[in-house]
């Protein structure tokens, strides 16, 4: 028995037949009808009779219990009956079926509607009344050599309940006797005595072995709708199958198939059932399974180039799964299907898919693709190819040696269709080393600009002397790969940075600066959104000079076991300037307090609505002394006139105090000194003279919000094809060994596009995935449906036009982890489809575009 019958077990005899390989039920007169016109030498026209007796006596019966029900019968073979069949009683019950190939069945399919008439029986059976409907039944089999008779079990479980009804009345009536003819030969190979001819996973000991039964022409519960007749039952002997403007035809055993648009039962229009969260499997299984020439490939002879010796293929079993889903969804008539078997064969080879979570459609379309193309693999034996780097070559030529390798190597219906080339040029950032390859593509995986950009917040000050210490803050937009020189690019025009101007960026923690972001070829990915970065404004003439680091603390009283013990505590944002003409400690403060001089309160916002000058002479008078001072003294003398406030050298933590700086003592700086770290001690009276909550907070580089959601502006699709191809530094988890430097480097990279496929499928990447958050992005993506036009975008060969026009759409709704996938097909004319798990109705065009879309199929168009 081949893995037709049987699809839950691999298939390990390699010597059937390669094309069609289910077994269907169809009622012998049927049958028979179709054979007389067949010369009777074949050994098809021969048949093995198998019998079923009635009756609560007999061994057939229905089993009812509070978890199942179960249709249970033995098929005994009798051999003392003619095996041809020629039996007067033949067809004449009702209760005589034929058992066929997928082959057997096409070639009677064709006999049938090659008549041109409603071929009848003596029970008035017509072909075209009762041939509408094909739908699968799961049996379960057992072989009692003993008794030479096969047990069958069919469970309500695991069928449809209608399915189940109508096996209850193909299979359970009391009165008439149930007579199956084998032509197909599968049953018979339970009982041979060479076991070698049976596969092995079919030599189990009690173990059951399920088939899954292809039954024609016995629905009485679905019949056709007035009008329905004509559009299933219109084959022609041309035997030529087109879908979408593909050319192709099937071998001498294909058919034409012809329906109306939109009508129920139209070819392609059947669904799939909803197994439990696998809406995502049935999204991408429907933009597949409309896909022109892949459609023609898998409804003709595809099992020739099933590929069972590839190690990095499934033995066939996906390609074979995926090939029986795809003929259940273009048989006339079908109703929804259920993927059970093909679930099954997903789950085994990739376990990430088992179960009955929700998945992304774009991750399972990756893996049938690639499975799909090393399963059908025409390359037995795979060369040995060398890559070469292009080494001053010509474009052309290096692309098309990587396109020869790659073929030598990879040779399936899936790269015919779907593969492409990209150009990919890295370039070291240290020695400018360029290397340039063209490796094949499946799909383009394209960024949305929301997504390729990144959102930052940075403050400003001026680290200058001119009274304008402004301290601001500015959301600017970089390159999410990007590097510390796109940051510095965008600040310094948000800012307004003058010409004579400079930067200085630093991370801040805990009131004190951790590092300084120097280097303009650092990754961005290096600073995180919770981070908090201030930007110090320098002018550009005394470049040269040592940096001052002013640290701010201020005392502090709290409770230590019980006592009230003083303590430091640090404040603000540290100030930075630069040491120019410093020789003295008063130097030192009078730069400190000229840079704090934007942040003094005034007198008279100190004293609020009091008269200032009065309230002034009278406190003069009252102490004897004159007026306060927040200016420093001119003479530079350790007075209280310095505001409180003492100096001291430390390190770059502030947490120790090396020495005091003195007023009038001089500053000891080391000639090749670049930072100076102070650490400015602040009493309780300066502080009230200053407004430190202006430079006492600094945001967060990025504060995400979960109710804080901006809208997202329409973006077009051609804008996504840009962000994608631009250049950009390549992330340090993708660190790129430079040959010239031999080392790992942060290279930059570009992508440019070389050859494209005749099916291009784009994936929007909507999901964004971060350490503390997932996020889906509903973002409008305008994209053309009937001409996407690709020709300025391609690198080789762009004098020539490469059009597409859209045939298939995988939407995703709802949210991140959720959510549901449906599938918009192009059908037809100018008809869409939404095909929602098992419901397909028409949609307007004007409805296939919304925020919703994921992965985007087109078709290449040729010129007129």
């Amino acid at each position: 028995m081949d893995s037709s019958v049987s699809e839950d077990f691999p298939n390990n005899n390699n010597t059937q037949p390669s094309n069609d390989q289910r077994v269907y039920l169809v009622p012998h007169s049927w049958w028979k009808d179709a054979q007389d016109s067949v010369p009777a030498d074949s050994d098809e026209t021969k048949g093995i009779l198998y019998m079923a007796l009635p009756g609560s006596t007999g061994p057939m019966k229905i089993i009812n219990n509070i978890f199942s029900s179960d249709i249970v019968f033995n098929l005994r073979r009798e051999n003392d009956l003619p095996n041809n069949g020629e039996n007067g009683e033949v067809g004449v019950s009702g209760r005589d079926f034929a058992l066929v190939s997928g082959e057997m069945w096409l070639q009677a399919l064709k006999w049938h509607s090659d008549s041109k008439k409603a071929m009848k029986d003596e029970k008035g059976f017509s072909a075209t009344d009762d041939m509408s409907d094909v739908y699968p039944l799961q049996l379960r089999l057992s072989v009692q050599t003993e008794t030479s008779s096969l047990g069958v079990r069919i469970s309500k479980k695991d069928n449809a309940v209608e399915l189940f009804k109508r096996s209850c009345k193909i299979f359970c009536v009391d009165t008439e006797m149930l007579r199956i003819w084998d032509f197909s030969g599968q049953i018979t190979l339970f009982f041979a005595s060479d076991k070698s001819k049976v596969p092995t996973d079919f030599q189990r000991q009690s173990e059951e072995i399920f088939l899954e039964l292809q039954v024609y022409g016995l629905s009485d519960s679905l019949r056709c709708k007035e009008g329905k007749k004509d559009e299933i039952g219109s084959f022609s002997g041309s035997a030529s199958l087109k879908m979408n403007g593909a050319s192709g035809s099937m071998n001498g055993n294909s058919l034409t198939y012809s329906s109306r648009p939109g009508t129920a039962g139209s070819l392609g229009l059947t669904g799939l059932q909803n197994l439990g969260n696998t809406c995502f499997m049935n999204s991408a299984l429907q933009c597949l399974a409309h896909t022109p020439k892949l459609v023609d490939y898998f409804l003709d002879d595809y099992g020739r180039e099933i590929n069972h010796d590839n190690p990095l293929g499934m033995n066939g079993e996906i390609a074979l799964a995926f090939g029986d889903l795809l003929r259940k969804l273009w048989v006339p008539g079908a109703s929804p299907v259920a993927p059970r078997i093909f679930k099954l064969k997903l789950a085994r080879f990739a376990p990430q898919f088992s179960g009955f979570n929700q998945h992304d459609s774009q991750e399972l379309l990756a893996f049938l693709l690639d499975g799909l193309h090393e399963d059908l693999n025409r390359v037995k034996r795979k060369p040995y190819a060398e890559v070469k780097d292009g080494d001053g070559r010509p474009d052309e030529e290096v692309a098309d040696e990587y396109w020869h390798n790659h073929l030598a190597r990879n040779d399936s219906i899936i790269v015919d269709l779907c593969q492409g080339q990209y150009k990919s040029t890295l370039v070291c950032p240290v020695c400018r080393k360029v290397s340039v390859t063209f490796d094949p593509f499946m799909y383009l995986s394209l960024p949305l600009p929301s997504t390729a950009m990144r959102t930052m917040t940075l403050t400003v000050i001026n680290s200058y002397i001119d009274g304008n210490s402004q301290i601001s803050p500015y959301t600017i937009s970089v390159p999410k790969n990007g590097r510390f020189q796109d940051l510095i690019r965008a600040l310094s025009i948000a800012c307004s940075l003058g010409a004579d101007e400079t930067i200085l960026v630093a991370e801040v923690y805990n009131n004190r600066i951790i590092r300084f972001l120097e280097d303009p070829l650092d990754s961005l990915s290096l600073i995180r959104d919770a981070d908090r970065l201030i930007a110090y404004r320098f002018k550009k003439d005394n470049g040269d000079a040592p940096l001052v680091v002013f640290m701010n603390q201020q005392m502090e009283e709290q409770y230590v076991h019980g006592k009230l013990t003083p303590n430091s505590k640090a404040f603000g944002i540290p100030v930075v300037a630069r040491l120019s003409n410093i020789t003295d400690g008063s130097d030192i403060r009078n730069l400190y307090l000229k840079l704090l001089s934007p942040f003094q309160i005034s007198t008279e916002e100190a004293l609020g609505d009091f008269d200032v000058s009065k309230k002034t002479e009278e406190i003069a008078k009252t102490e004897g002394t004159r007026p306060p001072s927040l200016s420093p003294d001119v003479n530079g003398s350790d007075s209280p006139t310095d505001g409180g406030m003492e100096f001291y050298i430390t390190d770059e933590k502030g947490t120790v105090k090396d020495s005091k700086i003195l007023m009038n003592g001089p500053l000891a700086i080391n000639g090749e000194l670049k930072l100076l770290h102070v650490l400015v001690d602040w009493s309780n009276n300066q502080i009230q003279q200053y407004d430190t909550r202006l430079f006492n907070s600094l945001p967060e580089v990025f504060k995400y919000s979960f109710f804080a959601k901006k809208p997202q502006e329409p973006v077009s699709l051609y804008k996504c094809l840009e962000a994608f191809l631009q250049e950009e530094p390549l992330g340090p988890e993708d660190m790129w060994y430079c040959p010239g430097c031999k080392k790992h480097r942060q290279a930059s990279k570009k992508l440019d596009l070389w050859r494209l496929p005749e099916i291009l499928v784009i994936h929007l990447k909507r999901f964004q995935y971060s350490r503390f958050m997932k996020n889906k992005l509903e973002t409008y993506v305008d994209f053309p449906a009937d001409n996407l036009d690709l020709s300025g975008y391609i690198a080789y060969g762009n004098d020539k036009p490469y059009r597409y026009m859209l045939y298939a759409i995988s939407n995703h709704y709802g949210s991140m982890g959720g959510g549901h996938y449906t599938a918009f097909v192009h059908h037809g004319g100018d008809q869409w489809y939404d095909f929602d798990d098992s419901h397909v109705h028409p949609v307007n065009k004007e409805k296939i575009k919304s925020g919703a879309a994921y992965v985007l199929f087109y078709r290449r168009v040729s010129e007129v």
